[in-house]
């Protein structure tokens, strides 16, 4: 059945081309297996909440007529402002506006959510469908100061305030001197934009949208993970070609379904609710058959304040390819544990890959149970965290023909990971995490393999360039687990002469590391043994409270081999014969305004006899605790014979980095 939607049509029409339903979801109500709604050029105000979905076979598909931009967005115009002083502008709403929940009533609420210096709400006021600061006080919209964490300065000068009665809803609102009455100005009333209010509701696509302004709750793993758009604990949803901005939290959400968290944080420890949240998810159902395996692609994503796309165990098994994620968690009113561009818990199997990602906190982060992920020709720029960050996984998980171009490029918590044929240049972190348990699994499934701690390493790093970052930083420095580039002003070092950040426990330091593989260096080397236990002398270091811990447990090797330093990057001591050179050799040129990047290659010579070897399955070996090979989710082994632009390499004396580069003079530019 083909159902089309138009703004000149009327829901009680028969939904034809000449005869087409008002709403999208006067179709989504009737919607089955093998229908497709199509949908007209036009704004459409509505939560569209699928009632069915289809088969492998027969989807539901949603899609944009192709005829004009197709908005669906979760907010109301408003344009009954009245002037007040000060540049204030001021109207008042009946409640019976808001759909489900008064967004300006409800808090910014969580697990893994900080504190902050005032209460935030969900509700937002849009100018020009761009979202003003909320401030706490009238006299803070009327006097704006610039919020000092917004990485826009010159926009947290727009400001609104709220009060809710039991009727109506008052708001304030300074516009920056233009006059709401002449500008589009919305608030949203709406949590969703395209959400099954239902879960399991398969295979169902939706194509060609722009869906904006709604107010998501905040979304971590052990509790309800909302989404502007999303599948709600699905399989086989296909969200592709959208525009998504403006969500209050999440705009695409692949996470656990209602009723599957865990919200009682104050009885029990995070490590300990995120287990009891995947063994209940297990006994329910999680599995390959009946949840995830989505695709999510080609979509633009920005403007979102918790993560552009985010997904615990429903992610599992999915591919996220050819999105533009920037601007998330750019306002930072509010800062928690789950911000990124993308972040997953337990992305067994998924493949994130030919994504941008920029202008972000954070750019991917993979937290626990990343198995079978792969992370390929992705490109990283103007992140203010880091890069990537991995968190207590066992791997493994493979890195390859990434462009790592933030100041810090990789805060590594985890183990197993193999990285191949990668751009860095920027910063690491190394750190192991012995306090947390963590399970893992069987290959390519769900079904738990075994737990244990993350003492680090089992990584191997072939072919990557180094790119040093002319900072005279030459030793580890301290950081906070949440601190980023520049670092604050702190004490050199203590009485022992140990550096040391003042009022911050010792297990929430991490060291951060100048530009190269430095960080692993007290760690075995694989040639040598397969397992290292820690010496009498290194356990004195540590202290006696930490003592009885550390006892036992092993700290596992690294791999290490073809990598080139340039510009003064620091090689490992494991790769004694590396290639380093105090040349530059490349020059990387970002424009975050325009979302491009200009890499040039002005001495390609230099990269040419770093390795020779071609980067397989066979080489990285297995993962120490899953036993596993670095292999597709098929099963089929790797094999990286093909560069960033899937052009062929030789079978020997292959080109570091990511390009494959067969002229040995001259420049070479790459524009992204």
């Amino acid at each position: 059945m083909q159902y089309h939607v138009s703004i000149q049509g009327n829901d009680q029409a028969k939904g034809t081309f000449d005869q087409p339903f008002r709403t999208i979801s006067r179709a989504a109500a009737l919607a089955m297996a093998g229908d497709t709604v199509t949908v007209h050029a036009g704004v459409y105000r509505e939560w569209v909440n699928p009632a069915n979905g289809g088969t492998e076979d027969h989807r539901v598909v949603y899609k944009s007529a192709g005829d004009g931009e197709v908005v669906i967005t979760g907010a109301e115009r408003i344009t009954d402002w009245e002037a007040e002083e000060d540049g204030v502008w001021s109207t008042e709403i009946p409640n019976s506006i808001f759909s489900v929940r008064n967004p300006f009533e409800v808090e910014l609420s969580g697990d893994w959510l900080f504190d902050g210096a005032f209460p935030v709400h969900l509700g937002d006021v849009y100018l020009n469908c761009k979202s003003l600061y909320e401030c706490d006080s009238v006299d803070k919209v009327r006097k704006p100061e610039v919020w000092p964490e917004a990485k826009y300065s010159k926009d947290s000068l727009l400001k609104f305030y709220a009060e809710v009665s039991s009727t109506t809803t008052k708001i304030w609102a300074n516009f920056g001197g233009k006059d709401p009455r002449q500008e589009n100005v919305e608030i949203n009333v709406r949590p969703y934009c395209f959400w099954p209010e239902k879960p399991g509701l398969n295979y169902i696509t939706v194509s060609g949208f722009t869906l904006r302004q709604a107010s998501p709750q905040w979304a971590p793993p052990t509790d309800y993970q909302e989404g502007l758009i999303g599948p709600h604990w699905s399989k086989g949803w296909i969200i592709e070609n959208n525009i998504i901005s403006e969500s209050k939290n999440v705009g695409i959400s692949l996470g656990t379904k209602i009723g599957t968290g865990h919200t009682n944080k104050h009885m029990k420890g995070g490590t300990q609710r995120e287990q009891e949240v995947i063994l209940r998810a297990l006994r329910s159902g999680w599995h390959k058959d009946n949840v995830g395996s989505h695709i999510v692609r080609g979509n633009v994503i920005h403007d979102c304040e918790q993560a552009g796309i985010v997904g615990h165990m429903g992610a599992a098994f999915s591919e996220i390819s050819q999105n533009r994620i920037y601007n998330i968690h750019h306002k930072r009113l509010r800062h928690g544990a789950e911000v990124g561009g993308i972040k997953l818990h337990a992305s067994l199997d998924t493949q994130i890959n030919e994504n941008t990602i920029y202008s972000c906190y954070r750019g991917v982060w993979l937290d626990w149970q990343a198995q079978g992920t792969r992370i390929s020709r992705n490109i990283f720029f103007d992140n203010i965290s880091e890069d990537f960050f991995v968190e207590v996984c066992h791997g493994p998980y493979m890195v390859d023909h990434n462009l790592f171009l933030s100041p810090m490029n990789f805060r590594n918590m985890a183990q197993g990971g193999a990285f191949a044929h990668n751009l860095f240049a920027g910063k690491f972190v190394v750190r192991s995490e012995i306090t947390r348990t963590t399970p893992y699994h069987f290959p390519h499934e769900t079904a738990m393999a075994g737990y244990s701690n993350i003492t680090g390493g089992d990584d191997r790093y072939y072919n990557n360039i180094f790119l040093g970052d002319n900072d005279d930083m030459k030793e580890p420095v301290p950081i906070t687990f949440f601190e980023h580039l520049p670092l604050k002003p702190r004490d050199d070092a203590g009485d022992d002469g140990k550096p040391f950040i003042d009022g911050v426990p010792d297990d929430s330091i991490c060291y951060l590391h100048p530009v190269g593989l430095g960080g692993y260096d007290k760690h075995p080397n694989a040639k040598d043994k397969q397992w290292w236990e820690y010496t009498k002398e290194e356990l004195a270091e540590l202290g006696d409270a930490a003592k009885d811990f550390f006892i036992g447990n092993a700290v596992l090797p690294v791999a290490m081999g073809g990598n080139l330093h340039l510009n003064n990057a620091i090689p490992s001591s494991h790769e004694s014969n590396a290639k380093t050179y105090e040349q530059k050799g490349i020059k990387v040129e970002i424009n975050p305004t325009q979302g491009k990047v200009q890499i040039q290659v002005n001495e390609p010579k230099l990269l040419h006899g770093a390795s020779a070897m071609l980067v397989t399955t066979d080489l990285l070996g297995k993962t120490y605790h899953s036993d596993m090979k670095y292999e597709q989710p098929d099963s089929t082994p790797y094999r990286f014979d093909s560069d960033f632009f899937r052009i062929k390499r030789p079978d020997a004396d292959v080109t570091p980095g990511p390009f494959e580069l067969t002229e040995k003079i001259g420049t070479i530019d790459f524009e992204f």
